[in-house]
C-alpha cells in the first residue's frame, strides 16, 4: 500500500473526469434501463471508437478536433442507424443494438490490425487512461456537458426517439474518450440498477451517490495498490450500488415497460415517442 499515490495533482483530474461523465450518464442511464436498451452505451461507445481509430489511422492529431469530429460524426451516424432501425423493428431493437456492438468491435479490430500498437490502443479504447487525463482536456468535455444536461432538465421537452439517440452519441463519445467503453457503461447502468426500486424524487439523486462513491472508492483504492483504475473503478461502482440495492426497500417501483418486451407494448411506446 502506498500513501504517497494518494496525490491530489493526479487523482483530482480522474475524479473530475468521472465526475463529468457521471453527470449525463446517470438521467441517460435511467432512461436506458426504462427502455430496455442497455446495451446500446457499449454499441455507440464502439462505434465513437471506430471514428478514433480511422481518424489515428490516418494520421491526424491524436487529440486534434479532427479526430473529435470523426468520434461524433460516427456516433451520430450509429444513432440514426439505431432511430431507423427502432421505428421498423421495434421488438428487436435490444437485439440490433448487440449485433451493431459486434460489428464495430470487429471493425476496430480490422482497423488495428496492422498497426504495431493496435493492441494498446485497442485496450486503451475499451479499459481507458483515466489517470492520464490532464485539466485542458477535460474543458471540452464540460461544455458538451452543460450542453446535454440543458436540453436534458430544461424547460423543452424531454429528447424522444432521434433527439435521445443523438443527444445520447454526444455524450457517450465525449466520455469513452476520457474514461473508456468499460467504464461508461458501468457509469450509466450501474448507479440506475441500484437506484431502480426507489421513487421518481429519490431516485436520481441516489443513483449519483452511487457514482460517485464509486469513482472515489475505485480511484483511491487502484492509487494505493497499484492497480488499473478503470478496472477498479468499475469494481467499486458494482459493489456500491450491490450494497445500495441490498439496503434498498423490498419491492420495486413501476417503470416504463422496454421498447422490446412485446410488439404491442413497443408499438405503444412508438406512438408516445412520436407526439
Amino acid at each position: 500500500m502506498n500513501l504517497d499515490a494518494l496525490d491530489p495533482a493526479i487523482l483530482g483530474p480522474a475524479l473530475a473526469a468521472g465526475l463529468l461523465v457521471l453527470a449525463t450518464h446517470v438521467p441517460l442511464g435511467i432512461r436506458v434501463l426504462e427502455r430496455g436498451i442497455v446495451f446500446i452505451d457499449l454499441a455507440i461507445a464502439q462505434i465513437a471508437g471506430i471514428g478514433v481509430i480511422a481518424a489515428d489511422a490516418a494520421g491526424w492529431e491524436p487529440r486534434g478536433w479532427a479526430v473529435q469530429a470523426a468520434a461524433v460524426g460516427a456516433a451520430l451516424a450509429g444513432a440514426v442507424l439505431l432511430t431507423w432501425t427502432e421505428r421498423r423493428w421495434p421488438q428487436v431493437q435490444e437485439a440490433l443494438i448487440g449485433v451493431l456492438f459486434v460489428l464495430a468491435s470487429c471493425a476496430g479490430i480490422l482497423l488495428l490490425a496492422g498497426n504495431p500498437h493496435g493492441g494498446e490502443h485497442l485496450r486503451d479504447l475499451l479499459v481507458g487512461q483515466i489517470l492520464w487525463v490532464g485539466w485542458d482536456q477535460l474543458a471540452m468535455t464540460a461544455a458538451v456537458t452543460v450542453g446535454v444536461l440543458a436540453l436534458w432538465f430544461g424547460p423543452a421537452q424531454r429528447p424522444q426517439r432521434i433527439g435521445f439517440y443523438l443527444l445520447f452519441a454526444v455524450a457517450v463519445t465525449a466520455s469513452v474518450q476520457l474514461v473508456g467503453v468499460y467504464l461508461v457503461f458501468a457509469s450509466l447502468i450501474v448507479p440506475a440498477l441500484a437506484s431502480r426500486r426507489l421513487s421518481p424524487a429519490r431516485r436520481l439523486a441516489a443513483a449519483y451517490a452511487v457514482g460517485v462513491v464509486g469513482y472515489v472508492l475505485g480511484l483511491a483504492l487502484s492509487a494505493l495498490f497499484d492497480l488499473p483504475s478503470g478496472a477498479v473503478v468499475v469494481w467499486a461502482m458494482a459493489v456500491v450500488g450491490a450494497v445500495r440495492l441490498a439496503l434498498g426497500p423490498a419491492t420495486a417501483v413501476a417503470t416504463t415497460a422496454p421498447v422490446s418486451s412485446h410488439p404491442s407494448a413497443a408499438a405503444g411506446i412508438g406512438q408516445e415517442h412520436e407526439r
